[in-house]
């Protein structure tokens, strides 16, 4: 299996990569595209001609993000969509309401370090919102992925993360139940489980032309820290979020991509297998990309959200 290297690197911004793709026609979801990096990728999607949908707790906010894209970009069509990845009645919500094919499904919307908190099924919060939700809302969308297909491939991009060293998932316990709880190891175990998430769904869904991976975006100044005080990432090289965007929009639209899917990268490249987690944030653990893992969770993760 060859690795995938690109001409882009760390300081590459989303509209960077993203130059000299159309994608016209094509119609793109965005979970998470009123804050952060999911604007940015939102911005780069429009900007290229794509239909963009962006889901989102705070619609009003959504809706300020989806005007300010289209003065942007010159693309009027960019939509606003309630959606509460926590919530299964909201996602069944938003996926009874999509009508038509679905061509790139960008999973970004996440939370990190949040303190001990159960969802009312009493799902670990980082989990429940990081990978359960993302995976209700994917599996419910599954036959859309199938017509975007039809049109030559569809593609989901998994928004995840270096904390992947900080835990496995721990099947026996994914909701700190038995264990103390620790707000970084939830957050790494969900950032996991997204990896395995894209492994998983390209197993299944690869032969119908769907295809899924995962994604390092770096250290970003977003809300996304708001639960963090500031100083733990200090010793990393900070990118903008046009900058954090751009591997998500590289998984979304480079044509090196093209029935690829089951990977893991950063800084716009394939990342390295390694057993400890690198300075640059750029490596992943082995268990992360394990496939009887990620049968495992996809089991798992169906028996929970039903």
């Amino acid at each position: 299996m060859t690795r995938i290297t690109t001409p882009f690197n760390f300081e590459s911004t989303a509209a960077e990569v993203a130059a000299g793709t159309d994608l016209s026609g094509k119609r793109a979801i965005v979970t998470g595209g009123a804050s952060g990096i999911g604007i940015e990728t939102a911005r780069a999607l429009a900007g290229i001609g794509a239909d963009v949908t962006l889901a989102v707790r705070n619609t009003d906010t959504g809706a300020l993000v989806a005007a300010d894209i289209t003065a942007s970009t010159g693309n009027a069509s960019v939509q606003v969509a309630p959606l509460d990845l926590t919530d299964r009645a909201s996602i069944a919500a938003f996926i009874a309401g999509w009508r038509g094919p679905l061509h790139l499904l960008v999973n970004n919307a996440g939370v990190m370090a949040t303190p001990e908190t159960h969802t009312a099924e009493g799902w670990e919060l980082q989990f429940a919102t990081n990978h359960l939700g993302h995976f209700a809302l994917a599996t419910g969308l599954h036959s859309a992925l199938v017509a975007g297909a039809s049109a030559g491939e569809a593609r989901i991009v998994v928004v995840s993360s270096s904390a992947t060293f900080r835990s496995p998932v721990i099947f026996d316990d994914l909701h700190f139940q038995h264990r103390p709880y620790d707000p970084w190891d939830a957050y790494g175990q969900s950032k996991t489980a997204n990896v395995l998430f894209a492994v998983g769904a390209t197993a299944r869904w690869a032969g119908e032309g769907i295809t899924a991976n995962a994604l390092m975006p770096g250290a970003i100044r977003t809300n996304l820290q708001r639960h963090v005080g500031g100083l733990r990432a200090q010793r990393y090289l900070w990118k903008t979020p046009e900058q954090g965007a751009s591997t998500s929009v590289l998984l979304a639209t480079s044509p090196l991509l093209k029935g690829i899917g089951g990977r893991y990268f950063a800084n716009n490249e394939e990342a390295v297998v390694v057993d400890e987690a690198p300075a640059d944030l750029t490596g992943v653990p082995a268990y992360a990309l394990d496939p009887v893992s990620a049968d495992r969770l996809w089991e798992v993760s169906e028996q929970l959200v039903g």
